[in-house]
């Protein structure tokens, strides 16, 4: 039986470092925003619905990130019609990458939005990164167009910190890479080791 981590943390709290370091041991990583980027490139499954429901998204036969984001922005009841679309494609796409793991022990499953959506209700277990708010804002300032208010809207969004350190099974502190992956090398043999025992 495959054991389903799910990885999530608030902007800048290192989790896409975090789940490079999962996919460097050849645990098989499913990633909730690389699939939403997949399915608006050229030929994704979401283009054609979503062109139909806001036609001038569409640059050079891929839905345009930016456009949508002001799309949505002009008339915000685009968004629920968007997740309508979105979401059952997005599970599709977990399920058909759950069956291709079937025979592995362990999966984890990177998903930014993990208790705002409730997935935590499907996973076996749930790893949340966190640093300390002045090395997660140093961390999220430098990145290019990144403004304070963009940053601060982006933390609104997300449920705070504090809160998901209560509700994971799991808590990594990604201070240094080396403890951070020291930690993860633990956490994978924690599990893949309960994986073997109740096999």
């Amino acid at each position: 039986m495959t054991f389903k981590l799910g990885l999530t943390g608030s902007i800048g709290m290192g989790k896409s470092t975090t789940a490079d370091m999962f996919r460097a041991m050849d645990i098989p990583v499913w990633d909730a925003d690389e699939t939403v980027h997949r399915l608006y490139d050229i030929g994704g499954a979401a283009v054609e619905p979503v062109a139909a429901l806001v036609p001038d998204v569409v640059e050079a036969g891929a839905i345009s990130r930016p456009a949508l984001k002001h799309a949505i922005a002009r008339d915000p009841t685009i968004l629920d019609r968007l997740e309508k679309i979105v979401h059952p494609l997005v599970a599709r796409d977990r399920a058909t990458f759950l069956e291709n793991q079937a025979a592995a022990p362990l999966v984890l499953l990177d998903i930014p939005l993990l208790f705002e959506t409730g997935a935590d209700g499907w996973l076996d277990a749930v790893l949340v990164v966190t640093s300390d708010p002045e090395t997660q804002a140093s961390r999220v300032m430098a990145r290019p167009g990144m403004t304070e208010a963009t940053f601060a809207q982006i933390r609104d969004r997300q449920l705070p910190d504090a809160e998901k350190r209560v509700r994971a099974d799991h808590v990594i502190e990604t201070k240094t890479l080396e403890q951070t992956r020291a930690d993860v090398a633990k956490l994978v043999a924690t599990l893949t080791g309960k994986g073997a025992d109740d096999a």
